[in-house]
């Protein structure tokens, strides 16, 4: 079991290098494009900060989720099959479950992340400015 969690752990940090590593920069790029935009969409219309009011606000989760999907799911999916041809390339095997860390890792994280920045970074910029 020791090995098996060791060789996961090489084989995915090793995607660094070699054939498709561009999508190491492109897929979170692309991903936190959507996020800011969205993030900044969000403070002009006065909604909270996404990641809070998913874990907090059960009422509002599912559509938020929805939402977030409707933006991330074509990345997420993009980032999987990418990941299987490296995998097929590389390891000539398909590991699902490396490829789901890395799409997560890749595509979601980064929205996650950056989606709540914009919101807090806009709202404190459009405080600061004088009023119109």
């Amino acid at each position: 079991m020791e090995e098996m969690f060791s060789r996961g752990w090489h084989e995915l940090i090793a995607r660094d290098s070699g054939p498709l590593h561009f999508r190491l920069i492109l897929q979170p790029l692309v991903a936190s494009i959507i996020a800011i935009r969205v993030g900044i969409k969000d403070a002009r219309e006065g909604r909270p900060v996404f990641f809070w009011t998913v874990a907090l606000n059960a009422a509002h989760r599912h559509h938020l989720l929805r939402e977030a999907w409707d933006h991330l799911g074509k990345i997420f999916v993009v980032a999987i099959v990418l990941d299987f041809v490296y995998q097929a390339i590389v390891l000539h095997w398909i590991y699902p479950v490396q490829s789901l860390i890395v799409a997560t890792v890749l595509a979601i994280l980064p929205y996650l992340v950056l989606r709540g920045v914009a919101n807090r970074v806009t709202r404190l910029l459009d405080s600061k400015s004088p009023p119109k």
